[in-house]
């Protein structure tokens, strides 16, 4: 499975394939499961087209907190002995938020919850990301980053499709299980598989890489960030165009992932039906990530970002067409092909051009161009439904997104990088 790879780097990948399963169930039964609260004429439910805007609001709050909270927490992570403590504490309030959002009983409470669990789990990625620094060497990021977003596909279907299981034939053919009880299943199977796998990486994670700690770490790290910034703006521009042309194409790989069963139920698509394309689409996209892992042995790493970047500016125009549920399994196997790659080369080439030493704190900047881009996604999708257009529309209006991504990464790529030599 993990052949070739050093132990820390299996601990490192297995992180994938735990938190890829609160992904993908967030991806397909968390917003069914908030639908079927919201929904309704009962007092206190909301019509479908408000609790669509209103599940991309809280995915747009989720955005916005963590761009705040990531450079901070990163930089204060950076120092000696620490970004260990911060993981773990970041991954097991994810992992309590997951499992208590299951025993919501209305959708406000369970909106509410969701949000504090996403914000943890989004808060570990900052962490996990800076440490591929760490774990690995600057030659094997690409492959290593790569076997993480694969493995970590196919690791998330082992807890989703118990979840899908209980929410499928629990009603029908199990006879005891209620929609409610899915939901308690499923959130917890899945958090509990994402703590189990999470145990190596705390185990054998050593922090190689990191500035030596001060007093006042909290006042420190803004210093440090304002610094930072300003270096890259006026004197690091292959990390200044990167992080630009990262915004604007990660803005549609983004809102497409936390949207995709949004944009099937608005088009009245077997619901099921969703779910098992979005199942296989975990299939492809554990293939496309590791022929990009192979691929990345022989070519550079901007060139095959830019065919991803291709390949998702194809998938948003071909939302303009989308009617049936066959037509939104094609659409599901184009991002299969490109999704883990563009996210798993994008991370390890910003590893390649960032100080090592500061990866915390780099990557906390990266996540604020990463969730300000989803931000704008969303609100996107959710003016364009207030406003009484359709999903097709405002999907295909992502085009625009990765189309720049692609200019501005061209001109990262022809800038010296100051950071590694």
């Amino acid at each position: 499975m993990f052949k070739g790879l050093t132990k820390q780097e299996k601990a490192w990948v297995l992180y994938d394939v735990g938190n890829s399963a609160f992904t993908m169930l967030a991806c397909s039964l968390i917003p069914i499961w908030f639908k079927s609260l919201a929904i309704g004429d009962a007092p206190g439910q909301i019509t479908g087209d408000r609790a669509t805007a209103y599940y991309s609001i809280a995915i747009a709050i989720v955005t916005v907190a963590i761009a705040l909270l990531g450079p901070i927490l990163g930089a204060i992570a950076d120092h000696k002995d620490t970004k260990k403590i911060f993981f773990t504490t970041a991954v097991s309030l994810g992992v309590i938020g997951c499992i208590i959002n299951g025993f919501a009983t209305n959708w406000v409470a369970f909106i509410v919850i969701y949000i504090v669990a996403k914000i943890f789990y989004q808060a570990s990625l900052t962490f996990y990301d800076s440490m591929l620094n760490d774990v690995t060497t600057e030659d094997r990021m690409d492959q290593v980053s790569s076997y993480g977003y694969a493995w970590g596909y196919i690791g998330s279907c082992i807890p989703f499709l118990v979840a899908l299981g209980a929410y499928v034939l629990g009603p029908d053919m199990l006879g005891k299980i209620s929609n409610r009880l899915s939901m308690i299943i499923g959130f917890t199977v899945t958090g509990v598989w994402w703590f189990v796998v999470t145990l190596p990486l705390i185990k054998n994670y050593r922090q190689v890489n990191y500035v030596e700690s001060t007093k006042g770490a909290v006042g420190e790290a803004f210093k440090q960030i304002g610094r930072t910034l300003k270096k890259i703006a006026l004197g690091n521009r292959k990390v200044l165009f990167f992080l630009i042309a990262f915004f604007l194409y990660i803005d549609g790989v983004g809102t497409i992932i936390d949207n995709c069963i949004n944009i099937g139920t608005d088009l009245d698509l077997n619901t099921v039906g969703q779910v098992v394309f979005l199942l296989a689409t975990q299939v492809v996209a554990w293939g496309g990530s590791l022929t990009f892992a192979r691929l990345s042995k022989k070519y550079e790493t901007v060139p095959l970002i830019l065919v991803c970047i291709v390949g998702y500016f194809a998938v948003c125009l071909y939302a303009l067409t989308l009617s049936t549920l066959w037509h939104f399994g094609i659409l599901a196997f184009g991002v299969g092909c490109f999704q883990g790659s563009i996210q798993s080369l994008s991370r390890s080439y910003y590893s390649k051009i960032i100080p090592p030493e500061n990866s915390g704190e780099y990557f906390g900047i990266y996540d604020i161009f990463a969730k300000g881009a989803s931000f704008l996604g969303s609100a996107v999708i959710a003016a364009v439904k207030l406003a009484g257009g359709t999903i097709n529309i405002a999907v295909a209006s992502l085009a625009v997104f990765f189309a720049l991504g692609f200019l501005f990464l061209k001109i990262s790529d022809k800038q010296p990088n100051v950071n590694r030599g």
